[in-house]
């Protein structure tokens, strides 16, 4: 399945799995009902940031909306069957490195964000947990709520999603960076 259809099939699952209408998840999530249905008809492709929207109106991980339910960690992960999935208005490009591990919650996803490209999530009020990212290269400002992070290659920052977070590069190059996730 191409990660488009990975992303249709899990959005219309989700939603139903929930008991929810177009109109109650537009409601939850600040996301139209008609783009919940484009998406989940696959005539769009989501941003990062409707990812992150339609992901805390469902309260879920983004990790659920991009990943097959079937695929399952292994003791090799090659590079070439890692989840990539790239956001089609920035170029945003977010790899599932582990997907989440069924009893300890652990996951790891690597991003590379553009020059100039800004993404923000909002919070995940209902299921909220800690994540430490790990800037691999490049610089990032990130905001977690009111307060403001300056970031530099090898420097590490642990914060949760209880709370707005905007990752922002403004850099004229790539940053790159680590995100692992403990949801339990």
């Amino acid at each position: 399945m191409s990660i488009d259809e990975i992303i249709a099939s899990r959005l219309l699952v989700l939603r139903k799995s929930k008991g929810l209408s177009l109109e109650q998840l537009a409601e939850l999530s600040d996301v139209s009902k008609a783009m919940i249905s484009k998406i989940e008809r696959q005539e769009s492709s989501p941003s990062a940031t409707l990812l992150g929207k339609l992901a805390s109106g469902l309260g879920v991980s983004v990790t659920q909306l991009l990943t097959d339910e079937g695929s399952s960690a292994e003791n090799l992960r090659p590079l070439a069957e890692q989840a990539l999935w790239k956001d089609p208005d920035i170029g945003y490009l977010r790899r599932q490195v582990l997907p989440p591990e069924p009893h300890s919650g652990l996951e790891m996803i690597e991003v590379t964000l553009p020059p100039r490209a800004r993404v923000s999530y909002p919070s995940w009020g209902n299921r909220a947990y800690k994540q430490r990212l790990w800037l691999i290269e490049g610089a990032l400002e990130l905001h977690y709520g009111e307060d403001k992070f300056q970031l530099a290659a090898g420097d590490i920052l642990t914060f949760g999603v209880d709370l707005a977070v905007t990752f922002d590069n403004k850099a004229e190059s790539n940053c790159r960076y680590l995100l692992v996730i403990n949801q339990e």
